[in-house]
């Protein structure tokens, strides 16, 4: 019988100190994408969701329900698992960034192919009405306005939403195809997602 490589708790990021230092004094709300099509999707999703409620100056994590979805990148690829979680948190945006690719990280994730099959892809969506630039890190995410797998499930977390340049949620949702998603029944909410870490 094949035996499945148990996925494995996650410390906090080395960096943790630092960012302890060098967080805003409010919190902010941070859409966070996820996605996965390798080595056991569902459990990479609740393994990250997990961390994600760990992550230091953060609180009142929420998912969406999680959704299937075709793959869009190269070659003949597992479909996705797919969903949106908020958390609010005083992490500045790069701490932010710096966090998730540690989970990433530690989920195997490499970055060899433009969107290529992946354990884990955690994205920055939103951070509350912010709008960066730089070579690192784009907020709005640049893609989300064109992917339903995104957009929906997003749209079930905060309905009434408005983009940093005020256009609605709703709106982009009606303009962008979503007939590939498929809602799962794994998950439908936060609750049900192990609080604790999966240990190895």
């Amino acid at each position: 019988m094949r035996r499945h490589k148990k996925i494995k708790s996650i410390d906090a990021s080395p960096k943790t100190n630092e960012l302890l230092r060098i967080v805003k004094n409010t919190f902010t709300t941070g859409f966070i994408g996820h996605g996965s099509n390798l080595d056991r999707p569902a459990e990479q999703m609740k393994a990250a969701l997990s961390a994600l409620s760990q992550l230091p100056c953060s609180q009142s994590l929420q998912c969406a329900p999680w959704y299937s979805s075709l793959a869009i990148g190269p070659g003949d690829q597992p479909d996705y698992i797919n969903t949106v979680a908020s958390l609010e948190t005083t992490l500045t945006p790069e701490a932010l960034l710096d966090e998730l690719q540690f989970i990433e990280k530690h989920h195997g994730r490499q970055r060899n192919i433009r969107w290529g099959a992946r354990t884990l892809d955690l994205d920055i969506l939103l951070y509350g009405n912010a709008i960066v630039n730089t070579e690192r890190l784009k907020i709005p995410h640049p893609e989300m306005a064109q992917r339903g797998f995104v957009l929906q499930p997003l749209a079930d977390l905060a309905p009434q939403l408005r983009l940093p340049d005020s256009v609605a949620l709703s709106e982009l949702l009606s303009r962008c195809d979503t007939s590939d998603l498929c809602q799962l029944k794994i998950i439908d909410d936060y609750k049900k997602v192990p609080t604790s870490p999966l240990h190895g």
